[in-house]
């Protein structure tokens, strides 16, 4: 039952978008008689307006629809590839294989899944292997999303190699999907950062090599056209190329990438969502999440002692919005400025400037217990699911901060 109305809020809407071009077609005649009615007698004017009928008729049922028909309908773009539509037959596909998409219990990555630190500073040959897969998940409670994702997760896994390491990529594209994926890594020196020799059909696989010439943290995403629609719908994650030395050791590690939903359906409507691509033109999006969904980042599972120093590995996967990261009740000890290792960390930062497409490292401390939120300080974003919790456990601390609670229900943290 859950998954008709699921699929009944999706339909309902494209028959709404689909009955506009009817209505406006109802319209166009309807005008057109009042005007010709006004000028001609009843007779002529029924004459002509049968004449018009016939001929809109004969010339479109003899090439059916069109083929470059897509939804949303009417859009019109001038980039250098397809635009962010999405051809009708691909929609119909949808519909005709969606009990064959897997359904994501939690579409999130754990912000605690961080590959170790590497060992030594020797380089290697490193072997990764990914997969593209399109599934069905949840970004609001009842809000259900179709996800273009590497490895079943938003973000994808977080990628840990060393400078100067042979990288042998292998991407997979899951039979289940319907569009075609491929990987561009900004980590990568070469033609599209391997989205060229990357790009495949469902159920192929391709596999690329680079060489890890620049230290550094880096988006990874989907690049076939439509670049943006993909990386929309879920597809990026962050490559960290460690230093030949290694980076200073932490006590903790966490992963978090921001990214903007465009749902075609207000904030909160439930059912099953498309993403509208009009909404994404014009850089409006209905959620702004960390790591995929709406609560992703929770004090119940993230969690650090008092004393212990935390590294965050952040990403913006976009498509539009610059985030303004911030943890609220922390200042960043370090910033390493846009993901950049080898230039000299900013010390001492509230809250640091992550591009869409881009990343950034932060360090701190955690003298004080308690609970603390990560944010886009762009606050209104807040509202559109752009927060999280981690708690500091262990004795209170009077020496640096004291004071009693006003209470929850009066204060904005």
């Amino acid at each position: 039952m859950n998954q008709l109305s699921e699929l009944w809020s999706l339909i309902s809407y494209l028959i709404v978008q689909g009955f506009g071009l009817v209505l406006a077609g109802i319209a166009a005649v309807v005008f057109l008689f009042i005007v010709l009615r006004k000028l001609h007698s009843l007779r002529t004017t029924l004459i002509l307006l049968v004449f018009f009928i016939g001929a809109m008729l004969f010339f479109w049922f003899p090439v059916g629809v069109p083929q470059n028909l897509a939804y949303p309908f009417g859009i019109i773009t001038y980039g250098p590839a397809a635009g962010p539509t999405l051809p009708l037959k691909n929609v119909l596909s949808f519909f005709r294989r969606l009990d064959s998409f897997e359904r994501v219990a939690d579409i999130s990555r754990d912000p605690r899944d961080v590959p170790p630190p590497l060992v030594g500073t020797s380089t290697a040959d490193v072997t990764i292997h990914l997969t593209s897969k399109e599934v069905l998940s949840e970004i609001a409670p009842g809000v259900v999303l179709n996800y273009w994702t590497f490895d079943g997760t938003v973000p994808g896994p977080m990628l840990r190699v060393r400078e100067g390491d042979t990288v042998e990529l292998t991407l997979t594209n899951d039979p289940s999907s319907l569009h075609m994926h491929s990987i561009d890594l900004h980590a990568v020196t070469g033609p599209g950062g391997g989205a060229t020799v990357t790009d495949i059909m469902p159920g192929e696989a391709k596999t690329m090599r680079f060489k890890a010439l620049n230290p550094g943290l880096y988006i990874y995403h989907c690049a076939h056209p439509n670049v943006a629609n993909h990386m929309a719908h879920g597809m990026y994650g962050l490559i960290l190329v460690e230093p030949k030395e290694g980076l200073p050791p932490v006590d903790r590690e966490f992963y978090v990438v921001q990214g903007e939903f465009y749902t075609a359906g207000a904030r909160g409507t439930k059912g099953l969502q498309v993403i509208d691509a009009g909404k994404m033109l014009d850089g409006n999006p209905e959620y702004v999440v960390f790591n995929g969904r709406t609560g992703a980042i929770s004090k119940d599972e993230l969690q650090v002692n008092a004393g212990e120093r935390v590294r965050m590995y952040v990403g913006n996967g976009g498509v539009n919005l610059v985030s303004s990261f911030h943890v609220i009740g922390e200042i960043f000890d370090l910033v390493y400025p846009e993901g950049a290792i080898g230039s000299e960390p900013h010390k001492n930062i509230q809250s640091t400037i992550v591009p869409a497409g881009g990343a950034t490292i932060v360090e701190f401390g955690t003298e004080v217990p308690g609970t603390y939120i990560l944010v886009d300080h762009a606050l209104a974003r807040l509202d559109k699911g752009a927060w999280g919790t981690f708690s500091v456990l262990g004795e209170p601390r009077p020496d640096i901060f004291f004071g009693e609670p006003t209470g929850k229900e009066h204060s904005g943290h």
